[in-house]
C-alpha cells in the first residue's frame, strides 16, 4: 500500500511538471507576442509622427509662398501688399524687423517756393510706388527721392489725398526696388510692441522702438500749407526747426493748424517720432507696416530764447494702415489731386 501511494505520487509528480512545462512554454509565447504587439505599436506611432511631419513641413512652405515673402510687390488678397518681413530667426527683435524693413523706407526731399522739407516714405511696388504724408509733398515744386543705398531719383506725384493726409508718390526709371509688407491695423492692440523708421531730421534710416499706447485717437492736421506758422508743406525744413502743427484733445501742437484741416483716426505710439519723420512706417515685430507716421508732438525750447524743437516725448501718431490699403485705388487714380 504504501509504495502503491508513493508510485502514485510520483504518477501525479510527474504530471504535474509536464503541466508546468506547457504553462512555461505557453507564458513565453505570450510574452513574446506581446513584445512583438508592441514593437508593432511603436513602429506604427513613429510611422505616423514622421508622416505628420512631413505634411507639416509641405504646408508650411505652402503658407510661406501664399504669404508673398519673396518681396514680389504686388497687390494681393484684400487690398495687401506683399513684400520683404522678418526672417523666422529674427522675429520679435528690433534688430530683425529693422534688417528686413529699412531697405523699404526713403528720404523725401521736397523743394517749394516755401524752402525745403524732408519727410519719409515707404516702398510698396518694386517699379517705385511710395506712400507718405501729403503734407509732405504738398505744394512741392520738385521731389527727389534717397533710397537706404544712397541711390536718388526724382518723383513724381501720382496721387493725393489731403482729407487722410496721404500721398502716392512714383519713381521715375526704379526697378527691382525692396518693398515694405502692409500688414492689418485691425489686429493692433494696446501695449504692443512696435518700430518706427524714417529720416529724422534728414537722418536717413534712423530706428526706434515703443508700444502702441492708444487706439482711435482723433488727430486734427491742415489740409495744406496753408496754415498760419509760414512753415512749408512738411516737417523738418531745412535751418527752420518747425514741425507739422496738429490739434489733439482740444489742444493745438506745433503751431496753428490754419483754417482748412482734416481729422483721422490714428494710432498713438510712444516711440521716439521727429521732424522728418512722417510719411515713415510703423512696424509690428512681424515685420508688416501697421501705420504711417504723421504726427508728433515736442515742446519749443522756449527758456532757451530759440523757439526750436525740444525733441520727442513719447507722443506720436500714426494713419492706420488699414486706412491707406482702403486708399490705394484712389491714390492710383490721382482722384484726390
Amino acid at each position: 500500500m504504501d509504495l502503491l501511494c508513493a508510485r502514485d505520487d510520483v504518477v501525479v509528480g510527474d504530471d504535474l511538471a509536464v503541466l508546468g512545462d506547457h504553462h512555461a512554454r505557453a507564458g513565453g509565447v505570450a510574452r513574446r507576442r506581446g513584445r512583438a504587439d508592441l514593437h508593432d505599436r511603436g513602429r506604427d506611432r513613429l510611422r505616423d509622427a514622421r508622416d505628420g511631419a512631413l505634411a507639416g513641413l509641405r504646408d508650411g512652405g505652402a503658407v510661406d509662398r501664399a504669404a508673398g515673402t519673396g518681396g514680389s510687390g504686388a497687390t494681393g488678397s484684400g487690398g495687401a501688399v506683399n513684400g520683404t518681413t522678418v526672417s523666422q530667426s529674427s522675429k520679435g527683435t528690433v534688430s530683425g524687423v529693422a534688417e528686413a524693413v529699412s531697405p523699404a523706407i526713403v528720404e523725401i526731399g521736397a523743394a517749394s517756393s516755401a524752402g525745403n522739407s524732408t519727410g519719409s516714405g515707404v516702398v510698396i511696388t518694386e517699379d517705385g510706388e511710395i506712400v507718405t504724408n501729403n503734407h509732405v509733398i504738398s505744394g512741392a515744386q520738385q521731389i527727389q527721392v534717397t533710397l537706404s543705398t544712397g541711390r536718388t531719383y526724382t518723383a513724381d506725384v501720382v496721387g493725393t489725398d489731403p482729407d487722410k493726409d496721404l500721398a502716392l508718390i512714383k519713381l521715375r526709371g526704379a526697378s527691382g526696388l525692396k518693398t515694405a509688407a502692409l500688414g492689418d491695423s485691425s489686429q493692433v492692440k494696446v501695449g504692443d510692441e512696435v518700430v518706427a523708421i524714417g529720416s529724422p531730421e534728414g537722418l536717413t534710416g534712423t530706428v526706434t522702438s515703443g508700444i502702441i499706447s492708444a487706439l482711435d485717437r482723433d488727430v486734427t492736421v491742415a489740409k495744406d500749407d496753408s496754415g498760419s506758422s509760414g512753415q512749408g508743406q512738411g516737417q523738418g525744413r531745412q535751418g527752420g526747426g518747425q514741425q507739422w502743427p496738429f490739434e489733439f484733445g482740444g489742444q493745438q501742437f506745433n503751431g496753428d493748424t490754419g483754417e482748412e484741416t482734416t481729422t483721422y483716426k490714428a494710432l498713438q505710439t510712444d516711440a521716439s517720432l521727429n521732424p522728418g519723420n512722417s510719411g515713415g512706417a510703423l512696424i509690428n515685430m512681424n515685420g508688416e507696416i501697421i501705420g504711417i507716421n504723421s504726427a508728433m508732438y515736442a515742446p519749443s525750447s522756449s527758456a532757451a530764447g530759440s523757439g526750436s524743437a525740444a525733441g520727442s516725448v513719447g507722443l506720436g501718431f500714426a494713419i492706420p494702415v488699414n486706412t491707406l490699403k482702403a486708399d490705394l485705388d484712389t491714390l492710383r487714380a490721382g482722384d484726390g489731386s
